[in-house]
């Protein structure tokens, strides 16, 4: 299991030192959540916090948008070189367009699903895509209750994936823990968000080798 703590959950005032502090504790990716206001009742960081973020890291960026004008993010946050660069397939008009466009930047691309929207819906766009987040709680804030659901939903994923293109990632946010984690692997995820449950933890590597399975 792959694991990319949230930043959303780290100390912003010690930003720095709480990014070498995960990349020394044996993170695999450095996961960054970006909110505009309207697409998630949330605002969070744009790339002149992300820039420092980047330089400070050791491990790849993992950049999640939750936003509504994809586009402008993407050329905002792509210069960025990011490993990963998802967005919501619930805010895309277009979403096969804006895949081809993050690719040919050099960058992964991936899409987010909302835990009510149907794995189906992506079924065509699988072959185009390096990985698919699946979200376990509503987007928006950290600290969330995982929703249990979303174990059906990701062996629903894993199907199509298998299917389609094997090569694709699933990722779940929202919720992780060492309670679920062997769930969440046996489901057929690959890489696991955590933000709270690693920053809260008064040791990084400990919580972090605790969703190795």
């Amino acid at each position: 299991m792959l694991v990319a703590p949230s930043i959303l959950s780290a100390d912003f005032g010690n930003l720095e030192r709480d990014i070498k502090a995960i990349c020394d504790a044996g993170c695999d990716l450095v996961h960054v959540d970006v909110m505009d206001g309207h697409f998630v009742p949330n605002l969070t960081i744009g790339p002149v916090v992300v820039e420092p973020v980047a330089k400070a890291a050791t491990k790849p960026l993992d950049i999640h948008l939750m936003v509504e004008n994809n586009n402008f993010f993407v050329d905002l946050f792509a210069p960025l070189k990011p490993k990963y660069l998802s967005f919501h397939l619930e805010s895309e008009k277009h979403p096969h367009r804006l895949i081809q466009k993050i690719r040919g930047l050099g960058i992964s691309p991936a899409i987010v699903l909302n835990p009510h929207t149907k794995v189906e819906d992506i079924e065509y766009l699988l072959q185009d895509l390096d990985m698919v987040l699946l979200m376990s709680v509503n987007p928006g804030f950290g600290g969330q209750k995982f929703i249990p659901t979303i174990l059906e939903k990701t062996k629903k994923l894993k199907e199509l994936i298998n299917k389609r293109n094997p090569n694709c990632l699933i990722e779940v946010d929202g919720g992780v823990s060492n309670k679920n984690i062997q769930e969440l692997k046996d489901a057929g995820v690959d890489i696991v968000v955590a933000g709270s449950y690693v920053f809260g933890s008064s040791d990084y590597k400990e919580a972090i080798d605790s969703l190795r399975v």
